[in-house]
């Protein structure tokens, strides 16, 4: 005959209160945990994605405004020559002009800037005794002509002597008084104006010239 076995009575029960009291999850609760779960890791790689795109398009922005920038002061060099360079033509040109166009108001009335000369000796040289003028042997009747009228018109009470003198340019005159004189030399005057663009060129604009390729 088998042997009795003894009733566990206090082990049995504890067991079966352990077991009733651990939690028990559903299938549908478990499919939903598991869902949730998928969500917030498919919205954390989002958030992840997003944030790699960002400091990808701040590093290129910035790589962009750099080259920007280089390109930048590339063209500012190149204007700077550029200017430079219009600058002197602009220069050239208007010097040019000026010279031709003396050249043609000359021609035309070659005794216009004579004229203004004498005046001006006739408005602050009243009291001197005579004054001698000087013009191209080509100009000396109408030289005579004019300047006598001026000298009536202005009131001037010295002696005027109108000499000729071949040397002198058609346009240019030498003027003499007692104590002093004076001369329209166009020649030279073009000279010195050329001279000193060439100093305003060769202080102002070297550097950008320098620069141009």
């Amino acid at each position: 005959m088998a042997k009795p076995v003894k009733f566990l009575f206090d082990t049995e029960f504890a067991a079966e209160a352990k077991q009733q009291a651990e939690p028990r999850v559903t299938l549908a609760e478990h499919q939903a945990l598991v869902a949730l779960a998928r969500q917030e890791s498919h919205a954390a790689g989002l958030i992840t994605g997003e944030a790699q795109a960002m400091a990808s398009l701040e590093r290129q922005r910035a790589l962009a405004l750099t080259a920007i920038g280089d390109r930048l002061s590339v063209a500012a060099e190149a204007l700077k020559g550029l200017e430079g360079r219009l600058e002197q033509e602009a220069i050239d040109i208007a010097v040019a002009v000026a010279s031709k166009l003396a050249s043609t108001l000359i021609a035309r009335e070659p005794l216009a800037e004579i004229r203004t000369l004498v005046a001006d000796c006739f408005a602050n040289l009243r009291s001197v005794p005579h004054l001698v003028v000087r013009v191209h042997d080509d100009l000396l009747d109408d030289a005579r002509t004019e300047l006598g009228r001026l000298a009536t018109e202005r009131g001037f009470d010295g002696r005027l002597v109108i000499l000729a003198e071949p040397t002198i340019a058609p346009g240019d005159c030498r003027i003499e008084w007692s104590h002093g004189g004076m001369v329209l030399d166009r020649a030279q005057t073009t000279s010195e104006i050329t001279e000193a663009v060439q100093r305003y060129l060769g202080v102002a604009a070297p550097a950008a010239l320098e620069d141009t390729p």
